[in-house]
C-alpha cells in the first residue's frame, strides 16, 4: 500500500561566498573558506536532486557542518564560542511564510537553518519512496528510518541549539519551538503509519493494530494542537492535513477495535464501534475535500481519491455489515448508544526519533588556520546584496497505486 504525506516547501537561502578579503591572511584560512563555499553549494544542490539518497545526503551534510563548526565553537572544545561566529550574515526563508527571508549575522542561525532543511529532505525522500508503486519491504524500512532520522534532527535542533540563538525566532517562523515540535510529532506519526501497514499485511492481532492506530491519531491531534495559535493564512492547509489524518486513524482504531469486540462475542458493542469508525471516516473524507480547496504551502492533491484512503472505507463498510449480519442471526445484542471508550495502549511498534548529533570539527581547523583570520581588518565586499531565490523543487505527481501492501 502506498502512502500519502503532506509536505511543506524547502527553505530557500541566499548564496554565501565566504570571501573575506582583508581578513584572510594565509592559505589555510583561504582553503577552509573555499571548501565552505563549495560544500554549501553542493548540499543545496542535493536538496532538489532526485538521484540523491540518504548516504549522499549524510556525506554532504557532514562535510559542510564539520567545516561550519569552526565558525561556532572554539578549537579547544571549551565553552567559548569561535571568534568567527558573527562574521557572516545568513538569509533563509521559512517553510510557512513564503519568500520573505529572515536574516541573522550568526553562524548558529546557519547551522540550525541548514540542519532544518536536511531534516526536511529526509521527510521528502520518505514521501517520494512511500508513494512508489510496488514498494518493497526494504523500501518501506527506508521510509520508516528516514522519518525517524528527520524527527531526530528536528528534536536535536529544538533541544540543543535553538536556545543559543542571539535573536529568538519570531512567531510562525521555522526555528520557533512550536513549529519544530509539530515537525517532530508529524514524522513520528507518519513512521507509525508504515508500522500499521506492516502489521495489517502480516495479519497481526486487531487489538495491536487498533492500539497503534489510536496512538497515531493522538500524535496527529497533538501536532495539530501545537499549531493552533498560528495564523490560519499560512497554517490552515497543514492543519487540515493533521486533522484529517487524526480522523482517518481514529476510524482505523474503531474499525479494528470492533473486530476485537466481535471476536470476544460482544457483537452489539462491535457494531457501535464500527458505526463510530464510519463517522470518523466521513469526517476524514470531508476534510480531504477541504484540504484540496485550502490555499497555503503544500501540494495540491485529492487525498480522498488515493487508494490508501478508499481501502479503509471499504474495510469499515464490510466489517460493519458482517457484525450486523451476525448480530441478526446469532447474538441479538442491543447496540449501545454510547461509543466504546478507546483506552488502547500499544506495547509494540511505537516510534522514537533516531538520536542525532552534528559531526565534530573538521581536521582542517588548526590553530594556524584560525590565526590566519585577522578580525582587526574589516571584510571588504563591494558586491551587491545577494537575493534569496525560491527553491525549484521537483514536481512529484502521485503514482498509480496498484493496491500492493507495504511489506
Amino acid at each position: 500500500m502506498t502512502h500519502w504525506f503532506h509536505r511543506n516547501p524547502l527553505k530557500a537561502t541566499a548564496p554565501v561566498s565566504f570571501n573575506y578579503y582583508g581578513v584572510i591572511t594565509g592559505p589555510a584560512a583561504s582553503k577552509i573558506c573555499s571548501d565552505l563555499r563549495s560544500s554549501r553549494a553542493r548540499l543545496l544542490e542535493l536538496f532538489t536532486d532526485l538521484s540523491c539518497n540518504p548516504e549522499m545526503m549524510k556525506s554532504a551534510a557532514d562535510s559542510y557542518f564539520s567545516l561550519l563548526q569552526g565558525f561556532i565553537n572554539s578549537l579547544d572544545e571549551s565553552t567559548q564560542e569561535s571568534k568567527l561566529r558573527y562574521i557572516q550574515n545568513f538569509k533563509w526563508t521559512d517553510t510557512l511564510q513564503g519568500q520573505v527571508p529572515s536574516a541573522q549575522q550568526d553562524a548558529v542561525f546557519e547551522l540550525i537553518s541548514m540542519g532544518f532543511n536536511v531534516a526536511l529532505w529526509y521527510t521528502k525522500y520518505a514521501s517520494r519512496l512511500a508513494g512508489k508503486e510496488n514498494i518493497t519491504e526494504d523500501e518501506a524500512k527506508e521510509v520508516h528510518r528516514s522519518l525517524k532520522i528527520a524527527a531526530g534532527i528536528f528534536k536535536h535542533l529544538k533541544e540543543s541549539h535553538i536556545a543559543k540563538l542571539i535573536t529568538p525566532a519570531e512567531k510562525g517562523r521555522d526555528l520557533e519551538a512550536r513549529l519544530l515540535e509539530a515537525y517532530i510529532i508529524q514524522c513520528q506519526a507518519e513512521a507509525q503509519e508504515v508500522t500499521i501497514a506492516r502489521a495489517i499485511e502480516l495479519k497481526h492481532a486487531p487489538g495491536l493494530i487498533a492500539a497503534l492506530a489510536y496512538e497515531t491519531a493522538n500524535f496527529y491531534q497533538k501536532a495539530d494542537h501545537t499549531l493552533s495559535s498560528l495564523e490560519p493564512a499560512y497554517s490552515a492547509k497543514w492543519r487540515k492535513y493533521l486533522h484529517l489524518k487524526m480522523c482517518f486513524y481514529t476510524a482505523y482504531a474503531y474499525c479494528y477495535h470492533g473486530q476485537t469486540l466481535l471476536a470476544s462475542d460482544k457483537c452489539g458493542e462491535a457494531i457501535r464501534s464500527l458505526q463510530e469508525a464510519e463517522k470518523f471516516y466521513a469526517k476524514a473524507e470531508a476534510l480531504c475535500k477541504e484540504y484540496g480547496e485550502t490555499k497555503g504551502p503544500g501540494p495540491t492533491v485529492k487525498p480522498s481519491g488515493h487508494l490508501f484512503f478508499r481501502k479503509l472505507g471499504t474495510l469499515v463498510k464490510n466489517t460493519l455489515e458482517k457484525c450486523q449480519r451476525e448480530n441478526g442471526f446469532i447474538y441479538f445484542q442491543k447496540v449501545p448508544t454510547e461509543a466504546p471508550q478507546l483506552e488502547l495502549k500499544a506495547n509494540y511498534g511505537l516510534v522514537e526519533p533516531v538520536p542525532f548529533e552534528f559531526p565534530p570539527l573538521s581536521s582542517h581547523w588548526t590553530p594556524e588556520a584560525m590565526a590566519a583570520f585577522d578580525l582587526t581588518q574589516r571584510p571588504k565586499d563591494d558586491r551587491p546584496e545577494e537575493v534569496v531565490k525560491p527553491v525549484k523543487e521537483p514536481d512529484i505527481k502521485p503514482q498509480k497505486d496498484t493496491g500492493c501492501s507495504v511489506s
